[in-house]
């Protein structure tokens, strides 16, 4: 264990440290009046979206205040990333989890207990033990971060049982400030995050989750996988992205039809083996371009800031989970891709989901309002941004320019008549049947299934011939993500009427729907990638990162960011005191691989200038 510390000097101040270790100039947004509370022994709950430098709030004023920071981390590979990429800014990091063996575990123990280590992230499992709570206790603790502060909700669909007894730290080590952290917080996760963790108080401090890199699109299901690959090979060809699925075979299928069309696509999911689960997750890390196809098994605590896009098959299950998984695209802040797709199937799967779940009554209307949140979201003919902000509580103009209704807004036309027509045809039908025996009545479709139910002899038999099958099942859709229909609960595919129906059933009320677009048979080139043919040299300074990372065994991000190799292309600085001024090129990492950069740049350079000749 190195005795040297990246510990601040006495009179060495928040922004200081930011420049000499971090390598940069300024801080985002409160990221200075959350790091000045903490400074100053106060307690602080922060809610900022994923990328929003969120760890800097606690780093930092771990290296300001005396003592060993403590870090509480839900997962093992959030903790190994954390700490690979603080140990390459030259600050004494340390991890104490399962992963450790024997030996590294002793040796990690006494380097805490000598004062030996500026932050020591630990599984909250571990910290609870006693012989843990004794060792801290033998411990001068600077402050007491804990990360992904939203699994102490028994709401949230990262609940973790452990989180609920972390508010004996206050009792424990009076004192010491908490900081509680999350990218993933409504009002009622606020709460229970205030209640449990920081019972004593603090200051609450929430930026907005708006992320302007982001750009947001939904569209529907016409040949999935065939929309999915259309989309990396126009948009993200070579890019690392993440791909949701909502079960571990089409997790599976996912990825083994997409390595088949020539992309790295890997599967993750929790029935896989420990080990070849992790050997996917190292690889989507630690190398350039791999695609991995997931359940929500995967992604909390994901700290790769080089996400370019990830991709929605199948619905969510909230739009508190949508905006999560989401969120840990662009986190370096370079623009990226939520793209979805979705249909008619989807929302009657998760919507009978909800019907036989075994939850108490209020569970289940929370998840019932989780649901309706994201349903509205999709279906919206607006802005994204509004409709997905509204959610946190946080208010949004609208217009952002960048997400699918923006830059290519839908039409919307009324549907009253239409929506009654099927409504109608529901009930009249018995409330029983799915949408394509009720949408080829409603066309006056002669089978027969229809002859032998008589069908073809109700009112509504052909009183929709004026729509095409298409446009029927987006108006079903539509009436079920607005909760008019709902899925039979015995889950045999059956349509019923919606408890409010009724106004609507009897056109007391009007109905706008969005019009469904006509697929497209080819997907257009985003101009938000990054373009390597716009940044001369970009391929050749990112090999040098790959081989440099893999020596040193460390994903290619550690060693600099994406964001940070396109602000050095910018700059071509010539010397070490130039590449110092470049954002994400701190002190530690110019004295490491400042000379190797600017040989770099040099080569390119001269092959620019021999290729111009």
């Amino acid at each position: 264990m190195s005795s040297s510390s990246a510990m601040a000097a006495p009179a060495e101040t928040a922004l200081d440290v930011l420049r000499r270790i971090f390598g940069y100039d300024r801080f985002r947004g409160q990221q200075a009046d959350i790091i000045d509370t903490v400074v100053r022994g106060n307690n602080a709950l922060v809610l900022m979206p994923t990328g929003g430098g969120k760890s800097l709030c606690y780093q930092v004023p771990a290296l300001l205040r005396p003592g060993t920071a403590l870090v509480v981390s839900p997962l093992i590979a959030l903790m190994r990333d954390q700490v690979e990429a603080l140990t390459h800014n030259g600050v004494r990091a340390a991890v104490l989890n399962s992963s450790l063996d024997a030996a590294t575990r002793r040796a990690t123990e006494q380097a805490l207990e000598n004062g030996e280590l500026d932050l020591v992230y630990v599984a909250p499992e571990r910290l609870l033990r006693e012989p843990m709570l004794r060792l801290l206790d033998r411990c001068q603790l600077s402050l007491i971060a804990i990360d992904e502060a939203h699994c102490v909700s028994q709401w949230g669909h990262d609940f973790r049982p452990e989180y609920l007894k972390l508010g004996l730290l206050a009792e424990r080590f009076p004192g010491v400030p908490r900081i509680a952290l999350t990218a993933t917080a409504d009002e009622r996760t606020r709460m229970e995050i205030r209640d449990r963790l920081l019972a004593d108080g603090g200051e609450t401090f929430i930026a907005s989750f708006d992320r302007p890199n982001i750009r947001y699109r939904v569209g529907l299901k016409n040949n999935a996988r065939q929309q999915l690959l259309a989309f990396i090979k126009a948009e993200h060809a070579g890019n690392a992205g993440i791909v949701y699925c909502f079960s571990r075979k089409r997790a599976e299928d996912t990825a083994a039809w997409l390595t088949q069309q020539g992309l790295k696509a890997l599967p993750y999911h929790a029935g896989l083996d420990d080990s070849l689960r992790q050997y996917h997750q190292d690889r989507f890390i630690k190398e350039d371009g791999v695609i991995i196809c997931a359940t929500i098994a995967f992604g909390m605590g994901i700290d790769k800031p080089d996400v370019r896009f990830v991709a929605h098959l199948d619905l969510p299950k909230s739009i508190e989970a949508y905006y999560q998984e989401t969120g840990r695209a662009g986190r370096d802040g370079l623009p990226a891709d939520a793209w979805m797709v979705y249909g008619l199937s989807d929302i009657m799967q998760i919507r009978q989901l909800l019907a036989q779940s075994q939850a108490d009554d209020r569970q289940q209307r929370l998840e019932r309002e989780r649901l309706e949140s994201l349903l509205a979201y999709c279906e919206h003919a607006g802005c994204r941004r509004p409709a997905l902000l509204n959610y946190f509580d946080e208010d949004h103009p609208g217009e952002c320019g960048y997400c699918d209704n923006c830059q290519q807004p839908p039409d919307t036309w009324d549907a009253t008549e239409a929506a009654r027509k099927a409504l109608s045809c529901v009930y009249r039908t018995g409330q029983r049947f799915g949408a394509g025996h009720v949408v080829d009545v409603l066309m006056g479709k002669t089978s027969e299934r229809i002859a032998n139910f008589g069908h073809d002899r109700q009112s509504t038999f052909g009183i929709g011939k004026d729509l095409d099958k298409r446009e029927w099942h987006s108006v079903i859709r539509q009436l079920l993500a607005l909760g008019h229909l709902q899925p039979d609960p015995e889950g045999h595919g059956g349509l019923q009427l919606g408890p409010d129906c009724t106004p609507l059933l009897k056109g007391e009320i009007s109905l706008q729907l969005r019009r469904d677009p006509t697929p497209a048979r080819k997907a257009r080139r985003s101009a938000s990638a990054i373009d390597g043919a716009a940044l001369p040299g970009w391929q050749r300074l990112r090999e040098w990162r790959l081989m440099t990372a893999q020596e040193e065994n460390v994903p290619p991000y550690v060693i600099f960011h994406d964001a940070t190799l396109a602000a050095i292309l910018d700059a071509r600085p010539e010397t070490l005191a130039q590449l110092a001024q470049v954002s994400g090129v701190g002190q530690h990492k110019l004295e490491k691989y400042g000379e190797a950069v600017l040989t770099v740049l040099a080569e390119i350079e001269a092959e620019s200038e021999t290729d111009s000749s």
